[in-house]
């Protein structure tokens, strides 16, 4: 029975192993950044949103608009 890996396994050409240091570090500063990508993504939405009520319009009256 295979036991879990501390980290990601990667194809290396024929073989398929598990990270050394720098490549985990660099995975986790990747993953870092995306989660952050995510979360600036989905506040830029809502202040979108917000602007969009205080104006009185839907996003498709925007667009509307600005066609």
């Amino acid at each position: 029975m295979a036991t879990a890996s501390a980290r990601p396994l990667i194809q290396d050409g024929f073989e398929c192993r598990e990270m050394n240091d720098a490549e985990f570090a660099q995975y986790e500063i990747d993953q870092a950044e995306a989660a952050q990508a995510i979360l600036d993504a989905e506040a830029k939405a809502k202040e979108k949103q917000t602007i969009l009520k205080r104006l009185g319009l839907t996003s498709e009256e925007l667009n509307a608009l600005l066609s």
